[in-house]
């Protein structure tokens, strides 16, 4: 018991720290990955746009000298000075800021799908890294071995119960898993350049990895409520509200705009008259109101929002379902790699009780090295298998992850 309590705390602490050295390398990515940089510059931009639009139209100032000076009671009227400013219609400026940060929280939601998918993207590149050496161990241990093997066939062939064909067949399938290991390597090599490029960090840095992962004995509890809050599907919520902002600046965009200007007249004095006002200048205020009539752009807009909401509403529940399908999926494929897994533990037993029977033959000088190779490949597959089915049941945990994380 006490022995068993050491093996299951030693599980623990393995799958702690591999739990914390992957999440340790997805913080690095978010930090460096130039594409979350780009949707975080592209939601700067888009909370800039808050203060863009919380401005007023620019103010006309115009000039005019009079080439021919009219003559008035007061004088001759000698240029023209204005200035005027249009004003919107009141919280219109409110509306366009509640639009333009609407539009920010979808950036910033598209922020929370970036990461999200680049620390899937970072999760699966770990544990195919994890798959290929996990292989290549396996092939060392069976090239170990079938030297063992070997040593045992040349020494059959010496008292003469083996012939020089089995010692060759025990050599060439060393050299097959010799071929395999080296083709793992190769491709050990690719996926460790794209686990450092997702890292945005130079290729050749070394990238640790756990050495033995073993499938829980029982699954986290996921709630398939946590698919509901999905960014992928509050996207499509905070689209919706951009939508409604934009109609609401519709509405006040549609309504009268008033301005406010002032003319000044310099007036030139009349010669050789006095009375009270003479040169006096004129200042005129003015009050412009610019009322839409024509107001078939705003009611086809409005339109075209409504037609908006209905589009967004049909591709959330379209995404709902791809999700709802993508979670189903990925509990299935888990749960068909601890099957797998188990299976192959039984098998392996098996071929191990086997292989100890060929050992106690061996004893006795019956051995058949036949049966040797058949039982070395059985255990390499069942090994191989076993890992395929670890890879698969960590990589569709990252997938639910992924789906329903909180």
């Amino acid at each position: 018991m006490k022995n068993i309590i050491i093996i299951v705390c030693l599980l623990l602490v393995s799958a702690f720290a591999k739990a914390q050295e992957l999440q340790s390398y997805i913080q690095e990515a978010e930090a460096n990955n130039p594409d979350i940089q780009a949707y975080e510059l592209r939601y700067n931009i888009a909370r800039e746009k808050v203060s863009e639009v919380n401005t007023l139209p620019n103010t006309t100032i115009s000039t005019g000298y009079f080439v021919s000076e009219p003559e008035t009671r007061t004088g001759a009227q000698r240029a023209r000075f204005s200035i005027s400013q249009m004003l919107p219609w009141f919280g219109t400026i409110t509306a366009r800021e509640n639009y333009a940060s609407s539009m920010a929280e979808t950036e910033f939601v598209e922020i929370a799908i970036a990461k999200r998918k680049l620390a899937l993207s970072v999760a699966q590149s770990y544990y195919r890294l994890y798959a290929n050496k996990a292989k290549q161990n396996v092939l060392d241990n069976n090239i170990q071995l079938l030297q063992t093997y070997e040593r045992l066939a040349l020494t059959s062939v010496e008292v003469g119960k083996a012939s020089a064909v089995d010692v060759l067949r025990l050599q060439i399938r060393q050299n097959e898993l010799q071929q395999q290991k080296e083709v793992l390597q190769e491709e050990y090599l690719a996926e460790h350049s794209v686990f450092n490029n997702l890292l945005n960090r130079k290729e050749d840095i070394v990238v640790d990895v756990v050495s033995e992962m073993m499938i829980p004995s029982e699954d986290p509890v996921f709630s398939d409520e946590g698919l509901s809050l999905n960014p992928e599907l509050l996207k499509y919520d905070k689209l919706y509200k951009s939508v409604e902002q934009s109609e609401l600046l519709n509405q006040k965009e549609s309504a009268p705009n008033l301005g406010f200007g002032l003319d000044y007249v310099p007036v030139a004095e009349r010669p050789a008259m006095n009375f009270n006002d003479n040169g006096k200048d004129i200042v005129m205020p003015m009050v412009t109101l610019s009322i839409p009539i024509f107001n078939n752009k705003y009611s086809s807009v409005s339109k075209q929002n409504k037609l908006r909401q209905q589009e967004i509403e049909s591709q959330k529940n379209e995404r709902l379902n791809t999700l709802e399908t993508a979670f189903a999926k990925a509990k299935s494929q888990r749960n068909q790699a601890r099957i797998k897994f188990n299976t192959q533990e039984k098998n392996l037993k098996q071929a191990k009780d086997a292989e100890e029977i060929l050992i106690k033959n061996y004893e006795t000088g019956t051995i058949d090295f036949n049966d040797v190779l058949d039982i070395q490949e059985l255990q390499l597959k069942f090994q191989i298998n076993q890992i395929v089915s670890v890879q698969m049941y960590y990589v569709q945990s990252a997938v639910i992850n992924y789906l329903i994380n909180q």
